[in-house]
């Protein structure tokens, strides 16, 4: 209604006194990953709850008044409502592990910024594993008490729902968030109007209204553009998670940044460390400097020190392409004005965003951004950080790539979001209630041996038979959409078989996961699936990007050669990959296969979730299975080789696949004893448990963050930030003369063995003479590196030992001197070098000085 003035009112179901403290549930996600609360809403209305994506917002704005009267004379309900209640109070009150552990640190504040955020599927703000994985993250951190909140936009249409055509070819559809439907809470001031912050884009400001929702112990906070304060474009900035083009990101990118740290700020929360999940969130680094800037009245370069100490990052992409990088024309428009609040240069704020400041062409990174302001980078696996160390190498250009100081922490899930209530009441039984609390306890998932293998097999099989049942039932519905005749609907009750060995393959359609090497040897795989003595099924789910036009020719593959004939009842392709259909089939599969080419698998965290429930792995040596794989926990296609003829390597390892099925997986499932159990199986089942679980959950992954990342950089911020920033300001104007000297550094001389011959139990003595002009000995560090050889006459891994200084010589020449024990034989060599030395420095190859012997 066009010019006509519109007044809004709210319409809340009228809940029974007796059930007001359902009220007080919905409103945190705490329920979500508690069986019980869980089981509690679908006591109101079973169908309605499945019909609804398990949203209980939804489920009692739906469900009729009569039956909240039912329920509010129900004893039995109340009493398991009651109980319900009581297990969230005693969580949010209990004591925690940081709180126990860090009690010295109790001011610590850590803002986790993440373009997506996987909760549950009632709140469908995320596309897939990165927003998952930051959905674990704040569940861990909450169950750990960790003081962290996190940032994130509000998406009115969130990622695309999927659909196929009668082809198979995916379809994107953008239903929009009824906000009112989700457990979003406004910020309020005291006034009770919104907290509004604005961002500056080209020629105009963008007003953010900030939404909460509280996941267990911490607040996720998200911003909205679409207030009527805005124009209609701005709007839409955060209508959709990866729409749009360049503008739309850079835009989106700004919006997260430098909107999510001032929207921290008017609430009142100024957290201590900021944590950059992915590359996306890296301009929060500048808008941290230019508020500490004009509120301290500081340069650039004082601010900056305080920033970094405080700023952590990880990143998941292991392709160049994935890291999001802007032209200089659309920086110019749009950080034109930004770049003289800051005090520096176009050069310098450039240089930021560049592996190469001097190569005018080189586009603006975000990750690069993300590095050089955070004195953290990590990768996400042990073999990501390895890829990661050599993709960004540039930046350290004079470092050998085992050097560079991007590390590693291995990702998690959290235990008990994926875990089947089945399963969980089998570990409450045999191993205790303490998995809950203690997830990493080795000590406690041992006592999985001491679950009876026919009570194993059976809940399994229960979660496998739940599994079948949603993809026929979902398999029928994709039907009806697409118009199809009612007699093939039928047919879909007949698709897989409960009792049969089924293999899952779900997650991003993108063409490197290799979503069809299954389908390389067509007559092999008809031959597998025709075997009615040894029957196998295929469940295929996942999304391409709207853009990827080669990831939706995979999909489409897939889904041709499941409709075939004789392919029919042993392979389904399930639309609309979400985390409900996921929780399905990790908690139902018999075997998880991932055959992406390595090393292009950062991490991958699905076939954690499948362990979880006893499921076993069958993959390609990439990514976290790696550091999973021992031999008897599932299954590794290959031996971690890597190729360059990408056919050669496709007709390799689907022959290697094939060889799996059929001599190992199938024999393992079938082979069985007079009871019906395959207890070959069930050990390795056992095994997947015992050793993956305790090791690749989040509760895990967030320790080792707070340990070596959170912590530190809080101890480092508060370092150098206290006493009106002088250790700031000192470690500037260090960096300043030290950069300024640099170029006088020389290693004038080397006194050591060359080519001897020396003895294991003897020592290498090298003296070094070092001219360092104006520069103390004590702002510098001498090294001697040194390790075996490898083939091409390099260190492979090496070394690095302290020389001491061992007299002065007139000039600025200083002598440095040092030993190194002979413990082993072989061909070994070393080199001598100079880095900046500073008590305050993250690590020494920071600056980025080196000066090489």
């Amino acid at each position: 209604m066009p010019g006509r003035s519109i007044r809004t009112y709210t319409v809340l179901p009228s809940l029974p006194k007796s059930l007001e403290p359902l009220q007080k549930l919905v409103y945190n996600l705490w329920w979500c990953w508690n069986a019980d609360a869980v089981a509690l809403f679908r006591r109101i209305n079973p169908d309605l709850f499945e019909t609804l994506d398990h949203s209980p917002i939804r489920l009692l704005r739906s469900t009729e008044q009569t039956r909240f009267d039912e329920l509010s004379e129900d004893g039995g309900f109340l009493a398991h409502m009651e109980r319900v209640v009581e297990s969230l109070d005693h969580y949010m009150k209990a004591s925690t592990w940081f709180g126990q552990t860090f009690k010295a640190d109790s001011g610590t504040c850590v803002a986790y910024f993440s373009a997506e955020f996987g909760t549950h599927e009632s709140v469908p703000v995320y596309s897939g594993g990165l927003g998952v994985l930051a959905g674990d993250h704040l569940k861990s951190a909450s169950d750990l008490g960790i003081p962290l909140v996190g940032v994130s936009l509000m998406y009115r249409e969130g990622y695309f729902r999927q659909y196929l055509n009668v082809d198979g070819w995916q379809q994107e559809r953008y239903p929009e968030n009824d906000f009112f439907t989700l457990p979003l809470v406004p910020e309020l001031k005291a006034d009770g109007t919104p907290v509004i912050v604005s961002v500056q884009l080209p020629g105009r400001e963008v007003s953010l209204r900030i939404w909460h929702i509280q996941v267990g112990r911490v607040p996720l906070y998200l911003l909205d553009a679409n207030i009527a304060a805005n124009r209609a474009e701005d709007r839409g900035i955060t209508a959709q998670l990866y729409g749009g083009d360049e503008q739309m990101r850079i835009q989106q990118e700004i919006i997260l940044g430098i909107g999510g740290i001032r929207a921290l700020r008017a609430i009142g929360k100024n957290p201590s460390v900021c944590h950059m999940n992915e590359g996306h969130a890296a301009f929060v680094g500048l808008e941290r400097i230019r508020m500490l800037m004009e509120e301290e009245k500081l340069d650039f370069a004082t601010a900056s020190e305080a920033v970094k100490a405080g700023t952590c990052f990880t990143t998941h992409t292991p392709v160049p392409a994935g890291n999001d990088a802007f032209p200089a024309q659309l920086m110019d428009q749009y950080f034109g004005d930004y770049i003289s609040k800051l005090g520096i240069d176009r050069q310098g704020f450039y240089a930021l965003g560049r592996i190469h400041p001097e190569n005018q062409s080189e586009p603006f990174s975000m990750t690069v951004l993300a590095i050089k302001l955070a004195n953290t980078s990590n990768g996400v696996s042990a073999l990501h950080g390895v890829v990661s160390r050599k993709m960004w190498n540039g930046i350290w250009p004079t470092l050998p790539d085992v050097e560079v100081p991007i590390t590693s922490i291995t990702n998690g899930v959290h235990t008990q979001t994926w875990l089947s209530p089945e399963i969980g009441q089998l570990f409450d039984r045999y191993i205790g209630i303490h998995w809950e609390e203690e997830p990493t306890d080795f000590a406690i998932w041992k006592r999985v041996e001491s679950i009876p293998d026919a009570e194993l097999w059976r809940t399994h099989e229960r979660c496998r038979e739940r599994l079948v049942a949603m993809a026929r039932s979902r398999l029928k519905a994709q039907l009806k959409r697409r118009g199809t005749s009612p007699a093939e609907i039928d047919k879909a009750e007949e698709i897989l078989d409960p009792d049969a060995l089924t293999i899952g393959f779900a997650r991003r359609f993108a063409t490197y996961k290799r979503g069809d090497l299954l389908f390389r040897d067509l007559e092999r795989i008809t031959k597998l699936l025709g075997d009615k003595d040894r029957p196998i099924q295929f469940i295929f789910s996942g999304k391409a990007h709207p853009k990827d036009i080669g990831g939706k020719e995979l999909i489409a593959r897939v889904v041709q050669y499941a409709k075939r004939e004789e392919f029919r009842k042993r392979i389904v392709f399930l639309e609309d990959y979400d985390m409900n259909v996921c929780r399905t089939l990790v908690q139902g599969v018999d075997v998880w296969l991932n055959n992406p080419r390595r090393p292009l698998e950062a991490s991958g965290t699905s076939g954690m979730k499948v362990a979880v429930n006893g499921g076993l792995n069958l993959s390609i040596l990439d990514g976290w299975w790696c550091e999973g794989y021992d031999g008897e926990n599932g299954w590794a296609i290959g031996s971690g080789e890597e190729y360059q003829d990408l056919a050669y390597q496709d007709e390799v390892e689907s022959r290697a696949l094939y060889e799996l099925l059929e001599k190992e997986v199938l024999p393992a499932f079938y082979t069985r004893g007079k009871d019906g159990l395959p207890r070959a199986w069930i050990k390795r089942m056992k095994r997947s448990i015992s050793t993956l679980v305790p090791v690749f959950n989040t509760n895990r992954m967030v320790e080792e963050y707070t340990e070596r990342c959170y912590l530190p950089s809080h101890r480092r911020f508060l370092k150098l930030s206290g006493n009106h920033l002088k250790g700031a300001t000192e470690l500037a104007a260090w960096r300043r003369k030290i950069k300024g000297d640099w170029g006088q550094v020389l290693v004038e001389q080397i006194d050591a063995p060359n080519g001897d011959m020396l003895r294991v139990g003897g020592d290498l003595d090298v003296k070094v003479r070092v001219h360092l002009g104006s520069i103390s000995p004590n702002d510098v560090e001498v090294q001697l590196c040194y390790g075996l050889l490898d083939s091409m006459g390099q260190i492979a891994d090496p070394k690095a030992k302290a020389l001491l200084p061992s007299g002065t010589v007139a000039d600025g020449r200083v002598s440095f001197a040092g030993t190194v024990a002979c413990q082993a034989s072989g061909q070994f060599g070393f080199s001598v070098r100079v880095l900046p030395s500073h008590p305050n420095l993250p690590h020494a190859f920071e600056p980025g000085l080196v000066t090489w012997g």
